[in-house]
């Protein structure tokens, strides 16, 4: 990892560090016993130090590290997807050629920087091979949701998470070498508006954005929460090849596409009757709980960079 890098994540780790020493003394000001919301926030905390020592980890091993980082990323959220909803015997070649196949080999693409083939091969040549594998088993019991939700899966949590270590493989004028600064940045923007977003809707949160699909989204939340991060993502701008009014403008872009990412996430999760998607991370709920805005955000940020800096 080159200076800036390390810069960046000296400063984060000194905020969560300071986050730590407020929830110890919060936890000591409360006194002896259970206090759900303080324990829930020092549960977060100590969560976010795992995480950002994993991505740390996974850096000073480069693009090899961020590949196997993000492809046991998307094993994970596609289990969690799978396991929620219902599947059939019927289903079984698809959901082989999910695990054993187009998983690892969208990442094989990605590690041989081959753009051409990893940009289509889920959303093109898995998108009409599952549902034929799906109907040689000749079940036609609910056909249609059985075959769009391996396919949903397969885009979310693999194409979609799988468009992070694709900036690996941006070749952008005048930022050689820097491109794990790209992954930092758009990680690191999208989860503060996650939190902010969490912190404005608790003090200022009047009207819910959507009270049927998560009942704590609210407009002032997201309003608020949207505007820091992208005053956040633009103060960022150094660790980027955007100038200061580009990286405000990516920052933008997305915040509100992981805000949407979210709800929609929101959206299937009550489908299925559930809160969390697992319970993989402590305070965190499972993977695709922390990886939801991320999901929607990659792709967009991805093909913004290639089309407009690569």
């Amino acid at each position: 990892m080159e200076h800036n890098t390390w810069t960046l994540f000296a400063g984060i780790g000194a905020l969560l560090l300071l986050a730590s020493l407020i929830g110890r003394l919060l936890k000591w000001r409360a006194g002896p016993g259970p206090h759900a919301v303080i324990d829930n926030l020092n549960a977060r905390i100590d969560a976010w130090w795992v995480m950002v020592l994993v991505i740390g980890l996974a850096f000073i091993f480069g693009k090899t590290g961020v590949i196997v980082l993000f492809y046991l990323v998307s094993f994970y959220a596609l289990r969690e997807f799978i396991t929620l909803t219902p599947t059939r015997r019927g289903d079984y070649p698809a959901l082989v050629l999910a695990f054993y196949v187009a998983l690892p080999g969208q990442y094989l693409l990605i590690g041989f920087d081959w753009y051409g083939l990893f940009s289509i091969f889920i959303p093109v040549y898995l998108f009409l091979l599952l549902p034929i594998l799906a109907s040689l088993g000749g079940d036609t019991t609910r056909f249609l949701e059985r075959a769009s939700k391996v396919q949903w899966g397969l885009m979310i949590a693999v194409y979609c998470v799988s468009s992070v270590p694709a900036l690996m493989t941006l070749d952008i004028p005048g930022y050689e070498g820097r491109n794990l600064l790209l992954i930092a940045w758009l990680i690191l923007v999208v989860q503060i508006s996650d939190v902010l977003q969490y912190v404005c809707g608790k003090l200022f949160g009047k009207r819910k954005v959507a009270p049927r699909l998560s009942p704590s989204k609210t407009l002032e939340g997201l309003l608020g929460g949207v505007f820091l991060a992208t005053l956040i993502g633009a103060a960022l701008y150094w660790i980027t090849p955007f100038n200061l009014w580009q990286a405000a403008l990516m920052a933008l872009v997305v915040n509100v596409m992981g805000f949407f990412g979210g709800l929609v996430m929101s959206a299937i999760k009550r489908d299925r009757g559930v809160k969390d998607w697992g319970h993989m991370i402590e305070g965190h709920g499972g993977m695709l709980d922390r990886m939801d805005s991320v999901c929607f955000a990659a792709p967009i940020f991805f093909h913004f960079v290639r089309y407009w800096w690569a």
